[in-house]
């Protein structure tokens, strides 16, 4: 059996060599094993799991991007206001609960009524799905300036220093433990609000377009789906357009489609806060806590023309056999040749020492490699080149939220969001 292959099949994730093999290493020592060829050939599918478990590291907090909640609200009570019974949300992946909790909060808050929603959050570890059952968290989870919310749903056990959340608000949620490409996904057919936040940035463009695919298949035509801020290309490459949320990452079916049905509107804006308070919390770490490996080179632009003006790079335009070489280096990553694809990166940058893109590539393989400084050297470089470029922004502010540089992070999340919506095509 292939590890790294089957992990990654079951998971969906482009997962590293490396993380794989230390999961395998920590299970052979939990288990007593002493040959990685006999642990290997052993694996069953209790054994999978719990490599499953340890590949799949969540990370998430209560009111995480409170823009996104804000949104969602709106769009809720719009959707009530219109007639509807019941709305129903989808949060996958809920790791520990923090998304579908904070989203039951913000209804809550919002004088919603608890008959007028339904939640089900979806989750492939099964210890977080334990976990989020159970409705007990941390102080780590509860991150920010504004935390009244802990005390309104949240009782406080001194005793082993945790606390519970409310049990009208957790019964308004099902947790069910399962996978966004097999599966069911959920219960409902037609979600009118799904939060999908930081994941596909994990898979290769095939396990991309599928899951999105999916997603589509189970929100309304006229829903809203909640996205983090470095996966909207991709959504967009796949029938959905961006929403006016600011800083919310919202996107709707396109309706620009054909044979795309008409929908109802749904509100432009949103307010900026929502009752976690004001919006300078830390900007979003991944769900899953792996770094992008060097494949993420060989992701296709998003669809929105390069930026023109004062912020774009004033680098003049290459070859086409100086583009040959570059296409070759992003081959090369996408094929995991890093070393290969670094050195023809740097031989294209002997030709074309202001290319924002080979920067950029040269960026991913570092990332990739594991040494964050190199890959903050050259993606600033590259924005330096090119300040609008932006999958960098979504790149370096998830550098700066892992080295813990929250401050930093929010602001180039900040940028990233502005950049994208001034490419957008008028």
């Amino acid at each position: 059996m292939n590890v790294l292959s089957t992990l990654r099949r079951l998971t969906g994730m482009n997962l590293a060599r490396n993380t794989v093999e230390l999961a395998v290493k920590r299970r052979m020592e939990a288990t007593g094993a002493t040959a990685r060829k006999a642990y290997v050939d052993g694996l069953d599918e209790a054994e999978l799991r719990e490599l499953v478990e340890l590949v799949v590291v969540p990370e998430s907090w209560l009111f995480r991007d409170p823009q996104a909640f804000a949104a969602a609200v709106a769009c809720v009570r719009q959707r009530l206001a219109a007639g509807a019974k019941v709305v129903r949300i989808l949060s996958v992946p809920c790791a520990g609960g923090e998304e579908p909790y904070s989203m039951a909060m913000a209804l809550f808050d919002a004088g919603v009524r608890p008959q007028s929603f339904l939640i089900d959050a979806v989750d492939i570890s099964a210890a977080c799905i334990m976990r989020a059952e159970a409705g007990v968290f941390g102080r780590n989870a509860f991150r920010g300036q504004e935390l009244s919310f802990r005390d309104r749903y949240f009782t406080w056990s001194g005793e082993d220093e945790l606390y519970r959340i409310n049990e009208a608000l957790r019964a308004r949620i099902r947790f069910g433990q399962g996978s966004i490409l097999e599966g069911e996904l959920g219960t409902a057919r037609q979600y009118d609000v799904i939060f999908c936040r930081n994941l596909l940035i994990y898979f290769d463009e095939p396990t991309t377009a599928a899951a999105i695919e999916r997603l589509s298949e189970h929100l309304a035509n006229d829903g809203m789906i909640l996205a983090g801020y470095a996966e909207v290309p991709s959504f967009v490459r796949h029938g959905f357009s961006p929403l006016p949320h600011r800083q919310a990452f919202a996107l709707r079916k396109d309706i620009r489609r054909p044979g795309a049905p008409a929908r109802a509107a749904l509100p432009a804006s949103a307010p900026a806060q929502s009752s976690a308070g004001p919006a300078h919390r830390r900007a979003p770490a991944p769900v899953r806590a792996v770094l992008p490996t060097a494949k993420a080179a060989g992701l296709p632009r998003p669809p929105y023309a390069r930026p023109t003006g004062a912020g774009a790079s004033a680098a003049p335009p290459a070859a086409a056999g100086d583009e040959s070489l570059l296409a070759h280096a992003r081959k090369l990553a996408d094929a995991g040749k890093v070393l290969e694809a670094d050195s023809a990166c740097r031989e294209f940058l002997a030709q074309q020492p202001e290319s924002a893109e080979a920067y950029f590539i040269l960026g991913l393989l570092a990332e990739g490699r594991g040494k964050p400084a190199d890959a903050e050297s050259n993606l600033k470089r590259c924005l330096y080149l090119q300040p609008d470029h932006y999958e960098a922004l979504c790149h370096l502010a998830l550098l700066q939220e892992q080295g813990g540089n929250s401050s930093a992070a929010a602001a180039l999340k900040a940028r990233a969001a502005r950049a994208f919506q001034r490419q957008q095509p008028q």
